[in-house]
């Protein structure tokens, strides 16, 4: 959800700035130096949560600094380093602004056709947009090896499961028929995401090759959507077992994202609740999987990328599951970052990368 939480950093930083204050003293009316949710603003308390590092219910002036620094280097910048990139690339052809991606392209590629990077969104699949990836595209294409898509896709808000995955296969069929046109290689597409984006990265890898998972969108239905690695940050994993082993599903989620994603009656909830879970498809043939989680992430439980990384283990799926010690839902570090790039050197370029496994404190 790491759009919620670039929007709450938004209100936090820039209504102070307004009135030329510190953003902290703005909000710590009482001057107790810990900001309490009855001093911010209506639409940032239900975020709270997702900041307030050691859960006592407020912001002191540390967590506050150390979350707006480490946000602050999510915030979207355009891409310096490309010579080219297509806008608003409706990969459906129907003309829906959610059905749209775009592609960014490195100046002077050190290949003709390069491998791809598709990044997905996060936001509980009911925000955020394609924007989200301009920070990867400005890494990778950066480094003249990669070229970046970002996709959005349709929320909860137009339509329920499984439109969302639908969305992305469609992107990746779009992507690969059009390889020739944009330079990249059909055969080296990997897909990244965190939250909801990363839930949906996922399933892409573990549903290739499941017809029933396809979905008939878009003017490819026969190309494959099949992708070679997958980065997952934080991402549910199976719905089923996200409230914990000996917890009624369905009770525990009544008011949660992830029923509203997955339909309106306990059945269609109950079925889906299955089929929308990564874990659910996953064999052998599957791709490798990154997986990057906050330990004290209390949106999305450790456990699901602990579950996760058992079960393609237990496939033969190579799998790593790196653990940022401390870290709440959403976190930035450029030791991640190499092991991510180690991780698509391996598998897009070929290159024999050691990828360490060790935890990674918050910062």
């Amino acid at each position: 959800m790491r759009g919620s939480l670039l929007s709450l950093l938004s209100l936090l930083l820039t209504l102070p700035a307004l009135a030329q204050q510190d953003p902290f003293s703005h909000f710590d009316t009482n001057r107790n130096g810990r900001i309490e949710a009855d001093e911010l603003p209506a639409e940032a308390r239900p975020f709270l949560g997702m900041v307030d590092l050691d859960q006592d219910g407020a912001l002191s002036r540390e967590e506050f600094d150390r979350v707006a620094a480490n946000l602050q280097k999510w915030v979207p910048q355009e891409p310096e380093n490309h010579a080219t990139d297509f806008q608003n690339i409706d990969y459906v052809g129907n003309g829906h602004t959610r059905q749209t991606l775009d592609l960014y392209l490195p100046d002077q590629p050190a290949e003709k056709a390069l491998p791809l990077l598709v990044y997905i969104h996060g936001g509980g699949w009911m925000s955020g947009t394609k924007q989200e990836g301009l920070g990867v595209a400005e890494i990778l294409t950066a480094t003249r090896q990669y070229a970046v898509a970002s996709i959005n896709y349709r929320l909860i808000q137009d339509a329920l499961w499984p439109a969302q995955l639908d969305d992305c296969k469609a992107a990746i069929r779009f992507l690969r028929a059009h390889a020739d046109t944009y330079g990249i290689d059909p055969d080296r597409i990997a897909v990244m995401g965190s939250s909801a984006g990363g839930h949906l990265a996922t399933l892409l890898g573990t549903t290739s090759g499941e017809k029933s998972q396809e979905g008939a969108i878009g003017a490819f239905p026969t190309t494959s959507s099949k992708v070679k690695a997958v980065v997952d940050f934080f991402g549910p994993s199976n719905f089923e077992t996200f409230y914990g082993e000996d917890v009624d599903f369905l009770e525990a989620s009544r008011s949660s994202l992830a029923v509203r994603l997955l339909g309106t009656s306990d059945e269609e909830i109950l079925r889906n609740a299955r089929r929308a879970s990564p874990t659910t498809w996953i064999s052998p043939q599957d791709p490798p999987v990154f997986i990057a989680h906050g330990t004290r992430d209390t949106i999305v439980p450790f456990a699901q990328s602990a579950e996760l990384e058992t079960k393609l283990k237990a496939a033969g799926i190579e799998a790593h599951l790196i653990a940022i010690e401390g870290a709440g839902h959403g976190f930035a570090s450029p030791e991640l970052n190499r092991r991510v790039k180690a991780f698509l050197d391996r598998h897009l370029r070929g290159q024999s990368q050691p990828i360490s496994t060790e935890p990674i404190p918050a910062r």
